[in-house]
């Protein structure tokens, strides 16, 4: 008998490939995918994303989702009381691991590591370490579709919320930007490939800019802001995809 897993489901590029290499390794049995969600706006964290199309997605996908509700701007107590409850919960349904589409952000790693182990759960990284550019690649050659659903100012301008990720996309990324957004760059919605039953239909709609305060490094620097695009995306019909599926 496989071990159980739960997979952390961002929505997303990387996800979508990790979960691609976690089915075909075929180790572990996924029992759900797991997401964060800012509940007042009943949206993915980071991504922007519509709860209703996230609902779709793991339709076709074909798991159960699990979605872990957060306040609009919680602390990081709140934070870890929400995560300890929810991971509690399913380590209680045999779940004993967890998988995440991490690349190479180390201190992310470490505390998703800790984290688990306090509770008696092993990580799993199945994307760890290999080439962005490489894994980019495989992305769009297995036949994966996804678009920029948010986008970092610091980093891109707010021109590239909104697009598909295609090799155009990539030869206009600029050289600082990871070609996989790693670092926070940008963040996607996934809505076909081969691990899906169906493409996921939606529109898309206007790009908002929003703006989010910048943690300080110590009490005497002076206060920042991030500035982020997110491009909403609208559930729709199948019919509203036949446009972006000929990219």
């Amino acid at each position: 008998m496989k071990p159980k897993a739960v997979f952390n489901w961002s929505s997303g590029k990387d996800s979508a490939l990790a979960l691609y290499k976690t089915l075909q390794e075929d180790r572990l049995e996924i029992s759900a995918l797991l997401t964060s969600i800012n509940k007042e706006f009943g949206r993915v964290s980071m991504h922007g994303l519509p709860v209703s199309l996230l609902e779709r997605q793991a339709e076709s996908l074909g798991f159960p989702l699990i979605k872990m509700e957060l306040p609009k701007e919680p602390s990081m107590e709140e934070y870890r009381e929400i995560m300890d409850t929810t991971m509690n919960a399913i380590r209680n349904m045999g779940v004993t691991h967890s998988v995440f589409g991490d690349i190479f952000l180390e201190d992310l790693r470490k505390y998703r590591e800790y984290q688990l182990q306090a509770i008696g759960m092993q990580a799993v990284f199945p994307l760890w370490k290999q080439d962005t550019t490489s894994l980019i690649q495989e992305f769009l050659t297995l036949g994966f579709k996804t678009i920029v659903t948010c986008v970092n100012e610091t980093y891109l301008d707010s021109g590239f919320a909104g697009r598909i990720i295609d090799q155009d996309f990539l030869k206009d990324l600029p050289g600082h930007v990871d070609p996989c957004g790693e670092n926070g760059e940008f963040h996607t919605f996934t809505f076909d490939g081969p691990i899906f039953k169906n493409p996921v239909a939606f529109d898309i709609g206007e790009t908002v800019r929003k703006t989010y305060p910048k943690p300080k490094a110590h009490e005497n620097e002076e206060a920042g802001e991030y500035v982020f695009s997110f491009c909403d995306l609208i559930q729709s019909d199948p019919d509203s995809l036949a446009d972006l599926k000929s990219k």
